[in-house]
């Protein structure tokens, strides 16, 4: 099962130009293929953010194949250990989701526009700068509630899928305690600890190759953030410059208080985008970005936690009970955008 937000990733798909400079055919009419009508975008190869993407959108097909799958052996719940622990190292997954959450972001031109009339008027280094500098600034646009609220939705949906595969995977540890080969004393322990703390070393796929740059909608509410662009009403002064008491839309109708930093950092990652400077101060300000130290670092505590999980087992059945707190509620409880306010 593919999630409702990921059919607009489904579509990081693929328009690859040959050497000789013919294209590829284009995706099946069904396939909904994400694009962008600001800014040329580089191959994939070139694009840090593009690659962390496609990495996010592989992450939630794992998701999606776990859900679909049966577990009928303990190859079963080692492959899907191997699969979902892979994505916790080296702050991949935390870089990935804040990648695919900027593309989110991108996905609401008007936002894009506020930034690059600042840019123009003020000069790229001065917009560069306070995005690099204070990732809340960012949330300060005119349009940025919109862009936030794009953002909030994405990512609340995302948790919730996570959460739901870990509800199924801590189901699955009590209905496994009636199988006979789950019931017997697993004797891999070390096996899975080093495979564990091996997983960095596996190489993560890309779910896609080459990055449209139009975007195109669909009857199920892809992109509905972009699929109606509106002129921006011509501005008599210079453009306003953002102000940091914005605040963000949808905040009353969630169940945490949105981290303004973190959605924040988000949204500079589609600004300086935006900006297209070509430059490597860019390119260097946007890989700074990708990097949340609370993310990295909720993450870790997740694949840590997970390794004594599966120390402190005996049965088989138990790595299941490991998966799913340790594996998908943890980490879903770590890329929210914010904090419970219970």
């Amino acid at each position: 099962m593919f999630l409702t937000t990921f059919a607009f990733a489904a579509a990081l798909f693929i328009q690859e130009t040959d050497p000789a400079g013919a294209q590829a055919e284009p995706a099946a009419a069904d396939a909904p293929v994400l694009r962008l009508d600001t800014i040329e975008r580089p191959a994939v190869s070139d694009d840090i953010v593009l690659q962390s993407a496609g990495q996010y959108v592989g992450y939630h097909r794992v998701i999606g194949d776990l859900r679909n799958s049966s577990i009928d052996s303990g190859d079963d719940l080692d492959q899907a250990m191997d699969s979902l622990s892979s994505y916790l190292a080296d702050e991949r997954l935390a870089r990935a989701w804040l990648a695919y959450a900027s593309l989110v972001a991108e996905q609401n031109p008007q936002y894009l526009d506020d930034v690059r009339e600042v840019a123009d008027y003020y000069g790229t280094a001065a917009a560069i700068s306070g995005l690099l500098n204070d990732p809340a600034y960012a949330t300060a646009f005119r349009h940025s509630a919109d862009a936030s609220a794009t953002v909030l939705d994405v990512i609340d949906e995302d948790s919730g899928e996570i959460r739901i595969l870990g509800e199924q995977f801590r189901q699955a540890a009590y209905d496994l305690q009636r199988a006979a080969w789950a019931q017997r004393v697993a004797r891999d322990r070390e096996a899975r600890l080093a495979s564990l703390s091996q997983s960095g070393d596996r190489p993560l796929p890309l779910s896609m190759e080459v990055f449209n740059t139009s975007f195109v909608g669909g009857e199920d509410g892809l992109g509905a953030a972009s699929s109606e662009i509106q002129s921006l009403a011509a501005l008599s002064g210079p453009p306003r410059l953002p102000q940091p008491t914005t605040n963000l839309s949808l905040e009353a109708d969630l169940p945490y208080e949105p981290d303004r930093v973190r959605i924040g950092r988000i949204l500079s990652i589609a600004a300086l985008r935006a900006i297209d400077d070509e430059s490597a101060y860019t390119d260097q300000a946007v890989a700074q970005l990708l990097s949340d130290p609370l993310a990295r670092r909720c993450l870790s505590w997740a694949r840590v936690n997970m390794a004594q999980c599966i120390a402190a087992g005996h049965f088989k059945y138990e790595d299941s009970f490991c998966i799913a707190q340790h594996l998908l509620i943890d980490v879903s409880d770590c890329l929210q955008a914010g904090q419970s306010r219970n």
